[in-house]
């Protein structure tokens, strides 16, 4: 009864992070957006694995995890200073 429970709250928290991702107002809150949906599917893989009794699934989900965080940063890095903080990709190179 409570892992059905804890499982709708994780789909439906992720069904508004979805929301807010396509309709968030700036890029930064798109983003933000993503990197809720990636830490949703990380409690989704740990809720499956307990439900089928594998602890294998709670690697992937680590691994999952380290993959979100590296991401968000990388795609944040880019919005913030584009290309990704090259100086000379930032000030239009030696055209």
């Amino acid at each position: 009864m409570m892992l059905s429970v804890a499982t709708i709250a994780v789909l439906i928290s992720l069904a508004m992070a979805l929301v807010r991702a396509l309709a968030g107002p700036t890029v930064f809150d798109r983003v933000l957006a993503a990197n809720a949906v990636g830490s949703l599917v990380v409690l989704m893989f740990t809720l499956l694995g307990f439900v089928v009794g594998r602890p294998e699934f709670l690697d992937l989900a680590m691994l999952y995890t380290l993959l979100n965080v590296i991401g968000t940063v990388a795609v944040l890095r880019f919005f913030r200073h584009g290309g990704g903080g090259d100086p000379e990709l930032r000030e239009g190179g030696n055209d």
